[in-house]
């Protein structure tokens, strides 16, 4: 059996100490989740001592982030359903179909990837404003969908460009359009890929703060994020209980990364490769 070298004993070493530094405040969220509000305030122990459920359950109904859950679970389902609607068929024209244009308005798209989003949240509020949006869900889910556009379009059109025209042709010699052809034979190969941008759109979106904190003052449609800072900026924290909401805030996303961890490294590897 070969011996593993002095360098990459070192590099495990290193890997695993900045593991356990990363995922010791988790665990202590985690930890506070299920202690009362006296235990937490003892502090000094990470394993609760009288471990309890009646945190999350009372975080969970009497707070109302039940309600908070389904605007994040709205706002992040409808997110991801129109990038994914929208960019893939643009990803399969600027694949697929010669127009005038095509090379500009696609490098166009991929330029604004290099635009920090925090330059056009003042634009945004006045335009949404002006729409009559401002403070709505809907004035969430459309500068969300938007602003995944670059990496979604960049991400599809590789995707596609990357199946043999091959089938392509096959397909168009039987008769069918370039609507089925992309709904029978490229949305399907383009599975690990629809799934990454998902993840990848779904995760940024369920966390949003600046733009939920910039828009929404109605209690009843906040999302999760500002449910949490309602939260922690009472008079008198309950830190078991902000630990409990950060627990409900992290859990779907980790339940989403591990449901579909092999997609998405199967889709980011094809990404790299086109």
């Amino acid at each position: 059996m070969r011996r593993p070298s002095a360098g990459a004993v070192v590099a495990y070493l290193a890997l695993t100490v900045y593991a356990a530094v990363s995922l010791y405040p988790f665990a202590w969220m985690v930890s506070g989740a299920f202690k009362d509000r006296l235990e937490i305030l003892e502090g000094g122990h990470l394993v609760p001592h009288r471990p309890t459920l009646a945190t999350l359950a009372d975080t969970w109904s009497r707070l109302h982030f039940f309600d908070y859950f389904l605007n994040s679970l709205k706002v992040t389902g409808l997110t991801v359903l129109g990038v994914l609607v929208i960019y893939s068929l643009a990803g399969y024209a600027f694949a697929m179909i010669d127009f005038p244009g095509r090379r500009f308005v696609f490098w166009f798209f991929v330029a604004l990837l290099f635009v920090p989003s925090i330059t056009v949240l003042l634009p945004l509020t006045i335009l949404e404003n002006k729409l009559d949006i401002l403070g709505t869900h809907t004035g969430l889910i459309l500068p969300f969908v938007n602003g995944t556009a670059p990496l979604a379009v960049l991400m599809l059109t590789n995707a596609f460009r990357a199946v043999p025209v091959d089938l392509h042709d096959a397909a168009t010699a039987d008769g069918a359009g370039e609507l089925r052809i992309f709904c029978r034979v490229y949305l399907p190969l383009a599975r690990p890929t629809l799934i990454t941008i998902g993840v990848l759109t779904a995760v940024p979106t369920w966390n949003e703060y600046v733009l939920t904190r910039v828009s929404l003052n109605d209690e009843s449609r906040y999302t999760l994020p500002l449910a949490l800072e309602k939260l922690a900026s009472g008079t008198v924290p309950s830190y078991n209980e902000i630990m409990a909401g950060s627990l409900i805030l992290v859990v779907p996303v980790i339940l989403l990364f591990l449901a579909l961890q092999r997609y998405f490294v199967n889709g980011l590897s094809g990404a790299v490769k086109n």
